[in-house]
């Protein structure tokens, strides 16, 4: 069995902008709230970025750490990322969309995953664990890129 999520949250800014705020990895640990760091380790020739997230500690003080391959498509307003250290996963990709709709950016995550044996979750139990979390973080996306645009955040 596998697991997939399907989640999406309309951001009230223009799409340039929402494009362009969540598109710098760099600043994922102020975009997202569970990101301790975002490290860009190899901008490659053809647009895709190699990067390394770390998570906060968790309950137990361990860092969950991974490296991922992001390829971002401004022409489709698209994004493909896979994980490059799959960790407890066999593997993992994910699909970003960015849509305009009425209202602003649809911006729809879709993650596709296989848990490895002996992982602390099963499929189902981290799909269940991803849709949660993905609410919480495409919430705080939304009124972190809405305030930058009410702001009159430059897109550069």
């Amino acid at each position: 069995m596998a697991g997939h999520t399907d989640n999406a949250v309309v951001i009230d800014a223009p799409l340039e902008l929402v494009w362009e705020l969540t598109n710098d990895i760099e600043s994922w640990p102020r975009l997202f709230s569970e990101y301790a760091e975002a490290t860009v380790l190899d901008r490659r020739p053809d647009g895709s970025v190699l990067f390394r997230l770390s998570l906060h500690p968790d309950e137990n003080g361990k860092v969950w750490s991974w490296v991922s391959a992001r390829a971002a498509d401004r022409e489709t307003w698209t994004v493909r990322s896979h994980r490059v250290e799959t960790g407890v996963f066999k593997y993992m990709s994910l699909f970003w969309e960015y849509t305009p709709v009425e209202g602003g950016v649809r911006l729809r995550w879709v993650q596709d995953f296989e848990m490895k044996p002996g992982a602390p979750l099963d499929d189902a139990g981290m799909q269940e664990r991803l849709n949660r979390n993905t609410a919480v973080q495409q919430q705080l996306i939304k009124e972190k890129v809405e305030a930058a645009a009410r702001r009159g955040v430059p897109v550069s």
